[in-house]
């Protein structure tokens, strides 16, 4: 009788033994697997695209919104830049922010037409580097101006424009001040622009702008804008048209591939916000000559 007892405690630890092998051996397989597909995940890593979702919004000094409930609507849209034009000066922006989860942003110095709190703004997900403003001249109201920032999403660079300017002509405005002078001096590969621009598409203001090197997401989006307003959303019979406007640089190889005008039922402003999801690839084409 003893010796069947033995006999049995020796089948159990064997099985036991056998059991446990074969675990180590599944587990090791489970590994080999998880690093496999790591190893190949971060080999794509470097051709996928980078999607960025900017905003753009001219606020009216904040005279009919706070800046709490401007974050409130701007929720669901997962930005990951906003620029503001007759913006407040102070922590307004900041506040914004807060609501939204993105804690950096810069504020410009140069209120538009020197009137009280209508100052361009940058509000961002991702730490911002480089922030400047240029002052724009030409005829019309003075002074214009378009703050700028360098932010890093996805490990990318871009150069990030909000600007407030002028109804004008092709050679004579603050947009071929931005044009001729601005934006040429930009040495980021990918860069957005985005504002109030006083001008619809197919102006010759912005038809400078777009000669700079410049393409509107409505172009990509197929938006008849004819049919649409940004100004004026409190009073639709003082309507001017689209004239806020997301642009971005073709040479970056971008597409917009979403966005539009965001209508409120009860308007946060005398102007609609706009908004648009940009894929822009990780590569660049490389342009004959710049080798």
């Amino acid at each position: 009788m003893p010796v069947v007892l033995v006999g049995r405690r020796e089948k159990s630890i064997y099985r036991m033994e056998e059991f446990r092998m074969k675990a180590i051996k599944l587990f090791s397989l489970v590994v080999t697997y998880i690093c496999g597909a790591t190893l190949c995940f971060a080999a794509s890593e470097p051709d996928k695209p980078i999607t960025v979702r900017v905003a753009s919004y001219n606020v009216e000094f904040g005279k009919s919104a706070t800046p709490e409930q401007i974050g409130e609507m701007f929720k669901s849209y997962k930005l990951d830049v906003i620029g503001f034009d007759e913006a407040p000066d102070g922590d307004w922006t900041a506040r914004v922010g807060k609501v939204l989860g993105m804690q950096y942003s810069f504020v410009g110095k140069i209120s538009s037409a020197n009137h009280k709190d209508k100052y361009k703004t940058i509000l961002s997900r991702t730490p911002l580097e480089g922030a400047e403003e240029y002052k724009l001249t030409g005829r019309g109201w003075n002074p214009a101006s378009a703050v700028r920032a360098v932010t890093k999403i996805d490990g990318v660079s871009f150069a990030f424009y909000s600007l407030h300017i002028c109804k004008s002509g092709a050679n004579d405005g603050h947009a071929h001040s931005l044009a001729t002078k601005v934006l040429p001096e930009e040495s980021s590969e990918r860069v957005i622009v985005v504002g109030d621009y006083n001008n619809k598409i197919g102006d010759a203001a912005m038809k400078t702008v777009e000669a700079a090197g410049f393409r509107p997401t409505w172009n990509d989006l197929k938006i008849d804008l004819s049919k649409e307003f940004t100004y004026n959303a409190q009073d639709p019979e003082k309507s001017l048209g689209v004239i806020d406007h997301i642009l971005y640089n073709s040479l970056s190889g971008g597409q917009a591939k979403d966005g539009g005008i965001i209508e409120l039922q009860q308007p946060l402003s005398d102007h609609k916000p706009v908004w648009a999801e940009i894929v822009f690839p990780r590569k660049l084409k490389k342009v004959k000559g710049s080798e």
